[in-house]
């Protein structure tokens, strides 16, 4: 007879199964040929490679969340922790829980303001696995409630990304936002009914909504981020010096 733990094994391995078809280089035989031509000029991963770069140099967002993962004990590294790679589909990046790696979809990337929003998504997945016991694959509520905050953190939400999505003007228009999605995210990588997806965003919508960890505010701006940042470094300092 099958131990206790086969189930959630199985499960586990299937939803990983799911994912990775998302990001077909996390298999081992997985990275794809390259012709002459697109090793020879500047590349999709080239260019991947420099957009991290500034992300990691210049973005408010980006920079408190690196703070705070090395304040939690998980210190990221660019060479380490992110990884440029080409993707199925329409997605933008992922977190490996596996590997601990940012992975950030090249091919479907292509400005700087879109970068800055992957990565802070990401990373907001990355402290979540760093500061909790986060069942990624077999507990899809624990999935929501990162999704969730993800998007209400990273920009994801925001007016103008809102506006150019020629979606805004209705009530509650941000919250409306988070829950859309964070229901794509979990659509996206896990293999659920859409019924269970909004079930588990439903259920952890507001106690995840209302965690605004690292940040202490929702960001709403660059601006909002600078000061975010600007007041988690106080912390920092004052908690160095108790």
């Amino acid at each position: 007879m099958e131990g206790a733990g086969a189930e959630p094994q199985r499960e586990r391995e299937r939803q990983q199964q799911f994912t990775y078809q998302v990001f077909p280089e996390r298999f081992p035989d997985g990275k794809p040929k390259r012709s002459f031509l697109a090793t020879s000029f500047f590349t999709h991963n080239q260019k991947c490679q420099l957009m991290l770069l500034k992300a990691v140099d210049r973005s408010p967002y980006v920079r408190l969340l690196l703070d705070a993962m090395r304040r939690s004990g998980c210190t990221v590294y660019r060479e380490r922790h992110f990884s440029c790679e080409d993707c199925n589909g329409n997605v933008s990046g992922g977190f490996d829980a596996a590997t601990s790696q940012v992975v950030l979809c090249q091919n479907n990337i292509h400005n700087q303001a879109h970068m800055n929003r992957v990565v802070t998504h990401e990373l907001i997945h990355a402290f979540d696995h760093c500061r909790a016991h986060v069942d990624w694959f077999t507990n899809v509520k624990h999935l929501a409630c990162s999704e969730v905050r993800a998007a209400n953190l990273s920009g994801d939400c925001s007016l103008s990304n809102e506006i150019i999505r020629f979606n805004f003007g209705l009530k509650q228009h941000h919250q409306a936002c988070v829950r859309d999605r964070a229901l794509r995210s979990i659509l996206a990588v896990r293999k659920v009914s859409k019924e269970d997806a909004q079930k588990a965003v439903d259920e952890v919508f507001e106690s995840c909504f209302n965690d605004h960890e690292p940040f202490g505010r929702i960001p709403h701006s660059k601006s909002d981020a600078k000061h975010a940042h600007r007041d988690f470094q106080n912390r920092d300092r004052y908690y160095s010096n108790v």
